[in-house]
């Protein structure tokens, strides 16, 4: 699946796909679902995971400042507070808009 247009609107993503679906992802839930290593964590070769403590996010961590392209299979947001790091493949995004 692919994105066609991806709009931040107030509190939410909106995201146009291909096959003609919407989707809304709450920026709430965009950010707490970030693939980085430093929040889901990184797996060593013998499956062991490895992940940083938990942290209280601020306010400011939900408020999107900047969406990148990321060549054509996904995007990478810029939060607030600085954080950046996450890249989110379209087919990641459409499992975070079907959570509830």
């Amino acid at each position: 699946m692919r994105a066609l247009d991806i709009q931040h609107i107030g509190s939410e993503l909106a995201v146009k796909w291909d096959d003609g679906g919407e989707s809304f992802i709450p920026l709430e839930r965009l950010r707490r679902a970030c693939p980085g290593a430093g929040w889901k964590g990184g797996m060593d070769i013998l499956g062991n995971l490895y992940k940083n403590p938990d942290k209280p996010l601020a306010a400011n961590a939900f408020l999107l400042v900047k969406l990148a392209s990321v060549g054509s299979y996904g995007i990478q947001p810029s939060w607030a507070d600085g954080h950046n790091t996450g890249i989110y493949s379209f087919d990641y995004l459409l499992r975070i808009a079907a959570e509830k």
